[in-house]
């Protein structure tokens, strides 16, 4: 009896590593992923390298999006953030974003922190009937896209917004200059030039620092 008993104890060990350690639980979101957007000023362009996101579970999710912001209609000040932008699945409602990028107008390299206020969080979860124009229709919508806004000098804005649903600030933010320059994941992407329109605005204008 007692070899039997080790037995079976051995058996729900080995069956145990097996497994492997247990996955945390998929997200309870009311819809299948949130997004996150990109922005920049018209003519001040903007390389984004990385968005790396830790979650309210405390799980780390690395670059989770990178790429071109999307610009806006004017070079000084802002718009209200922009819709769409990449689904970000698998990972819960997010606690701290990570942001690297490169301002190719200046050049300069950028990283900041930013910590996800609490009311953002039940703002992203909490449906809200809207008319949504592009389908002309009347429907149940929820803000469940964050826009970072990127600006020379390393400006950071945020919003939070929807499809349907317009969008709230959540704040504005100085990152520091990234010391250790630019791109760090060895794809072979450096600073360039501006495009030729961007840098004939420039040269015309001047880069208008403290405008955003």
């Amino acid at each position: 009896m007692r070899h039997l008993i080790f037995a079976v104890g051995l058996l729900i060990n080995l069956s145990a590593c097996a497994s492997g350690p247990r996955l945390p639980p998929a997200p309870k979101l009311p819809y299948p992923a949130w997004h996150i957007g990109f922005a920049a000023p018209k003519h001040m362009e903007v390389w984004v390298e990385t968005v790396d996101v830790l979650d309210t579970r405390g799980l780390a999710f690395f670059r989770v999006h990178g790429g071109v912001a999307s610009y806006t209609g004017k070079v000084e000040g802002w718009h209200q953030g922009v819709s769409g932008g990449k689904p970000i699945n698998n990972v819960d409602l997010p606690d701290q974003i990570f942001l690297r990028w490169q301002s190719l107008v200046e050049p300069q390299a950028y990283k900041i922190k930013i910590q996800i206020p609490q009311w953002v969080r039940e703002e992203m979860i909490r449906p809200e009937r809207a008319f949504c124009r592009w389908a002309a229709e009347w429907k149940e919508d929820y803000r469940e896209t964050i826009t970072l806004g990127m600006a020379p000098g390393g400006i950071v804005k945020v919003w939070l917004g929807g499809s349907c649903l317009g969008f709230k600030e959540v704040g504005r933010f100085q990152a520091e200059v990234e010391p250790r320059g630019f791109y760090l994941n060895n794809k072979g992407l450096y600073y360039r030039a501006p495009n030729p329109a961007a840098q004939a605005w420039i040269d015309r204008h001047g880069v208008p620092y403290g405008s955003w």
